[in-house]
């Protein structure tokens, strides 16, 4: 199986650890794993702004680099999905769209593809999971409380193979954090507001680290605490399986 690892700009940037976790863990369990080092951004940030006829270069620069791996592979739910949700429909007319299809964002590798029994990772602390929107909605990561259907997470089911660990989960365990990519930017206050609910709803669980999917949310969370000095701390999920390498 050969993997093509995709690391988003932000986490390239501010937290490379997640990327290098992400490329540990696929080497434990043995994976052809590459890192094209000509990838550049998905495209997202330019067309949630409204701009996205000039993420149409990018977009065909990701597809045409990454279109020969079986499967793409990302330590972000929210580029994952981007590509995975709205790269046909901008690429419709144009091409076909090959990356669409084979795109996954870590934890949903892991656990439907790969199947995981075990991992590496020891965490002993208590964490509470942040369920990222695109992730539930959008990758069907965890199912969505206003949807009448089993519960399920795939997060959840990753974090209770690692030793040690407690996991919590907030009350409203899918609410939005505020994040949102430009609404952050556009809607400050409004942000603001709901990152700190969702901090206080995590901190409440009585939990040492808040974790998920996204690097973003943790982000947008983290920044809030850490200005607010609020008790917690923040880290991606796959930091917290790869814990062991």
């Amino acid at each position: 199986m050969r993997v093509g690892l995709f690391v988003p700009c932000y986490v390239d940037a501010l937290y490379p650890e997640a990327g290098v976790a992400t490329y540990k863990l696929l080497k434990h369990y043995g994976l052809d794993v590459e890192y094209p080092e000509r990838q550049t951004c998905c495209g997202q940030p330019m067309a949630n702004a409204g701009f996205q006829d000039k993420s149409m270069k990018v977009i065909e620069s990701f597809d045409e680099l990454f279109k020969d791996y079986d499967y793409i592979v990302a330590p972000s739910a929210s580029c994952a999905a981007y590509v995975k949700v709205y790269y046909p429909k901008i690429l419709k007319g144009k091409h076909e769209c090959v990356s669409s299809g084979k795109i996954m964002d870590i934890v949903e590798f892991l656990h439907d593809v790969l199947k995981v029994k075990e991992v590496p990772g020891k965490f002993p602390h208590p964490v509470s999971v942040h369920n990222s929107c695109h992730g539930v909605r959008e990758l069907n990561l965890s199912s969505p409380s206003e949807c009448n259907i089993k519960p399920f997470n795939k997060i959840i089911d990753l974090l209770q193979l690692v030793d040690g660990i407690t996991i919590h989960e907030p009350e409203r365990k899918d609410e939005c954090c505020g994040f949102g990519g430009m609404f952050s930017i556009e809607e400050p206050a409004v942000s603001t507001r709901m990152g700190e609910e969702k901090i206080k709803r995590h901190i409440a669980t009585g939990a040492e680290y808040v974790t998920g999917p996204d690097s973003s949310c943790l982000m947008h969370m983290a920044g809030i605490a850490k200005k607010e000095k609020m008790p917690i701390k923040f880290i991606h999920v796959v930091q917290i399986l790869a814990a062991g390498l």
